[in-house]
């Protein structure tokens, strides 16, 4: 078999390299998932709470090493790596402290004679397929659920990633779960196809493009399985003539570029009421100025590499389209000293005199470009925001609550934020609309998509 490697975005050197598994390597891995799980359905809810907080407890203690990890692999500044297992922690607890709630059978109305409820069941093994750009939070909103749903899962990381997914493989192991219940699995795209169309799983949770999304559902088609699927995104933001200026500069930059721009969530667009235009650029402008392009490994650097010279190519592709087309850069390259052509060490952008003709402001660029676009009223933002083939996220800002509420209604996304961006709540659903993908994450809908309904309909007088 091949191997997997991952290069990494820091200097381009081989960081890790590990060997795809065997056909008969994953069979065995996923009929070991199935037998580990019959016994583990079988536990109290409380008793897999205990073995999952003692999962995370061991991950947070491996942080010391997974933070400089982070930056080799997939380029994340030194200085931010402790904010992913922060956010690892807030999720995994929170959904283990929702699951007795979450997976309580549901009792209709009492009926004379009759013991009536519907049990939540685990559905079986678990796939999950993870990305690269957030490894850890993405990876913990499907595994934590589905295991104290009663679940067994099996990973298939991602190859620039592949050092995360055996951190929560030495995670399970130091927390003592059943041998099989959790196995981390380094394989090819055939073989992951192999596995969803052989229906060696129940259930399948990607995240990633939507062109990889499309091939999962294919290989699933005619199995009857559940398939999860977080896509792509190109999330708006809309700043109303009554937001506080500074305050939602300040977010919007960050939630623009934060981890180079390579968030599902991160903001890409931005549309901007024609009273606070002037203003709003002029300091994002100078806000974004003052971020340090370098060595993510420098405690002083803010702003890292792109994951892959070809990811940043692309980026650079659509800047260069859009100023052909008739766009406004704000930023010279030339002020980034490590800003290097042919490099993923690409200077943040900003750009305006932007058009939905423009493939920067309707295709997801997944890296540290934005284009801000005036309007003259709500009904105009709302009508830029949903032109878009995805909905994943989109922000307002604003002063009014009312208006948020009703701005955000209109709005075709999975999740609507007032005066703020680029969060994951794990109390609501994480989810997604049109070209972004289907099914949810954490709450305790995605507790739903981990399990299914099993009714009893007892008659105990006659």
């Amino acid at each position: 078999m091949t191997d997997t490697v991952c290069l990494s975005p820091v200097d381009n050197s081989e960081y890790a390299r590990r060997p795809v598994a065997g056909d008969a390597q994953i069979e065995a891995a996923f009929a070991g998932a199935r037998r580990a799980q019959r016994d583990w359905a079988r536990l109290p809810i409380s008793e897999r709470a205990r073995y999952c907080t003692a999962l995370t407890d061991a991950m947070l203690a491996m942080g010391e090493a997974i933070i400089p990890e982070l930056a080799w692999q997939m380029g994340r500044p030194v200085k931010f790596g402790a904010g992913e297992l922060r956010g690892f922690e807030e999720r995994a607890r929170a959904m283990i402290a929702l699951a007795e709630t979450a997976l309580a059978p549901v009792v209709p109305a009492a009926k004379d004679g009759f013991k009536r409820y519907i049990r939540r069941d685990p559905l079986g093994v678990v796939l999950t397929i993870a990305p690269w750009n957030y490894p850890y939070l993405t990876a913990v909103n499907s595994i934590v659920p589905a295991l104290m749903a009663g679940n067994a899962v099996v990973l298939k990381h991602a190859a620039q990633t592949l050092l995360v997914g055996e951190r929560f493989q030495q995670a399970c192991d130091k927390a003592g779960l059943p041998k099989g219940l959790f196995t981390n699995l380094c394989m090819s795209h055939g073989q992951v196809g192999k596995v969803i169309s052989s229906r060696l799983a129940d259930q399948v949770n990607f995240t990633g493009s939507v062109e990889a999304g499309k091939v999962i559902e294919q290989a699933a088609a005619g199995q009857f399985i559940g398939v999860g699927l977080e896509l792509g995104g190109k999330d708006p933001a809309y700043v109303r003539a009554d937001a506080n200026l500074d305050y939602a500069v300040e977010n919007t930059v960050d939630g623009a570029f934060f981890n180079s721009g390579q968030s599902c969530c991160g903001i890409e667009r931005i549309y901007v009421h024609e009273s606070l235009y002037a203003p709003f650029v002029e300091k994002f402008v100078e806000l974004t100025r003052g971020y340090v392009l370098g060595d993510p490994l420098d405690a002083g650097t803010t702003l890292g590499p792109m994951v892959k010279t070809a990811a940043a190519d692309f980026v650079r592709g659509q800047i260069a389209a859009a100023l052909q087309a008739g766009a406004t850069a704000h930023i010279d390259p030339k002020d980034f000293a490590a800003d290097k052509p042919g490099t993923p060490y690409m200077a943040p952008q900003v750009l305006t005199d932007v058009t939905h003709d423009m493939s920067v402001m309707t295709e997801e660029s997944f890296g540290p470009v934005v284009g801000i676009m005036k309007v003259a009223s709500d009904e105009e933002a709302v009508r830029l925001m949903n032109d878009s083939a995805y909905g994943l996220t989109a922000s307002i800002w604003t002063a009014d609550l009312a208006a948020a509420e009703a701005i955000g209604g209109e709005i075709e996304t999975g999740t609507v934020f007032m005066n703020r961006a680029d969060y994951l709540d794990p109390m609501l659903a994480w989810t997604g609309v049109k070209d972004t993908g289907r099914g949810a994450t954490l709450s305790e809908v995605g507790y739903e998509m981990l399990t299914r309904p099993k009714s009893f309909h007892l008659r105990h007088t006659i």
